[in-house]
């Protein structure tokens, strides 16, 4: 588009959260910064970035008043844009490169600043409203970075997507965009709630991330040492970093920046009790307490509080949720808790040892000769190969898959536009630099996406493979007649 973007030295990535409601007049431009990584470029460069960024966002309304942009493609960069709340944006810029075939998905750039609102909500609530709380915008900004940089420490985003471009795709086919395993069952009746819920156990309640003191999704760390460097010397210096953005405010309320903060992604917080219900000293009543206090979080369907605990019995993980109320107390907690041990202990072991003998292990959804990703829309869940046999895949591969599902994105994203209420069903099949057959289908709600390395040379051959995929495990969902 001939678009001229913003540089500075280097860096392959910015992102920023703006409001636009602050920061209107003159000499108070600094105020609509709530969060900028990296956090030591100079403050005239994060300005240049959200004015070019505003700039962006005001042009596009002009055209489409009720949906503004939601990317700008430059020469060189991808402004990927998500208006988390309204007047709230936050804004992912990506450099191109100019060596490497790989691409950015837009899609998936999108997911990432989606997640971090979501979960964020979960456990502050709104942005909103820790900016309505205190308008100078110190409490917010502190929450905000604190809870990013865990998240890019914590589920290994730094290195996912500074530096292998095509693991994004890698990560979706391991875990799915925001499916939900077979096994999970919750009665929470918001998806966005479960999902949520899910993430988390994932991230820092499962026996795997408890042992590891890593998430679920920490073997995306063995890549580019140098990045776990860069990622460890951004998160060192943060505090310096948050201090210097204070210092350099003209702020009215002379308060003091050092807020109480939960940081629920922090790594090593959680450890299982003798009696199996997880405990942490995350959330405490006062920032001088010494005595944890029972976890809260927020669910976004009903806007209410609850009480979060989790009870673990082997590989299974149960977490219950209670209202915050006057009468519900610490110590009434403690009284759910034997409730739940005398009452219902043998069920849950019975329910661990069924599902137990029912899950196949790691490699379960393994399909010899195949790797592939499976979604379906309607049921919200997800299938794909292990992420050992996931690993296996060449570069040339990986990025071949990552522009066809771009492409798959940008088409389905076309359709939406001209026909909200009718799915487009797509077959593209094409043949990668290293003679592998990249596939995606889409159809009725369900997409699968597939590659396959070790096929014949001509097309019907990699044609009958995925009828024979479809037919044995997808109910022929797939298939051409």
């Amino acid at each position: 588009m001939g678009l001229s973007s913003v540089t500075t030295g280097s860096d392959t990535i910015k992102f920023c959260i703006f409001d636009l409601r602050s920061g209107q007049h003159e000499g108070e431009e600094l105020n609509k910064i709530l969060f900028f990584y990296p956090a030591d470029l100079p403050f005239s460069t994060q300005l240049s970035v959200i004015g070019l960024s505003e700039g962006l966002i005001t042009f596009t309304r002009i055209f489409s008043p009720e949906a503004a942009c939601e990317v700008i493609e430059a020469e060189g960069h991808s402004h990927v844009f998500y208006e988390a709340e309204p007047d709230v944006w936050m804004v992912m810029i990506v450099e191109k490169s100019k060596e490497s075939e790989a691409i950015w998905r837009i899609d998936a750039l999108r997911s990432v600043l989606k997640e971090v609102h979501s979960l964020f909500m979960m456990f502050h609530g709104s942005i909103r409203a820790l900016l309505d709380k205190e308008p100078n915008g110190g409490l917010i900004r502190s929450h905000l970075y604190s809870f990013i940089m865990d998240y890019l420490s914590v589920t290994g985003q730094s290195i996912r997507i500074m530096c292998w471009k095509y693991f994004m795709l890698l990560t979706d086919l391991v875990s799915g965009p925001s499916g939900i395993h077979n096994t999970f069952r919750c009665t929470v009746s918001s998806l966005e709630d479960t999902i949520n819920l899910f993430t988390y156990a994932v991230l820092r309640l499962s026996p795997r991330a408890l042992s590891s003191g890593l998430s679920s999704w920490s073997y995306l760390r063995k890549g580019n040492v140098s990045s776990h460097a860069a990622t460890g010397s951004v998160l060192a210096n943060s505090g310096a970093v948050l201090d210097q953005f204070y210092r350099s405010r003209d702020t009215s309320s002379g308060e003091d920046p050092s807020y109480h903060i939960a940081r629920p992604l922090q790594q090593d917080k959680w450890t299982k009790g003798k009696d199996g219900f997880l405990v942490s000293d995350i959330w405490k009543a006062e920032a001088s307490s010494s005595v944890p206090t029972t976890p809260t979080i927020w669910l976004q369907k009903t806007d209410e509080r609850v009480y979060l605990c989790a009870f673990q019995h082997r590989n299974l993980t149960l977490i219950l949720l209670f209202p915050v109320t006057s009468s519900l107390n610490d110590q009434g907690i403690s009284l759910v808790k034997q409730q739940v041990l005398e009452n219902a202990s043998l069920k849950i072991v019975k329910v661990e040892e069924k599902l137990s003998k029912g899950w196949g292990g790691e490699n379960a959804y393994h399909v010899s000769g195949y790797r592939y990703l499976l979604l379906d829309g309607d049921r919200n869940v997800s299938r794909a190969s292990p992420p050992t046999k996931v690993t296996t895949l060449t570069k040339e591969s990986l990025v071949a898959l990552n522009k066809l599902r771009e492409e798959v994105d940008l088409e389905k994203s076309r359709a939406k536009s001209d026909s909200p209420d009718n799915d487009k069903d797509m077959e593209i099949c094409i043949r990668a630099k290293n003679n592998a057959w990249v596939i995606a289908l889409v159809t009725r709600g369900k997409e699968l996406y597939m590659v396959l390395e070790k096929a014949n040379e001509t097309l019907l051959y990699a044609s009958d493979a995925v009828e024979n995929f479809s037919n044995r495990y997808c109910n022929g969902s797939f298939s051409l007649d």
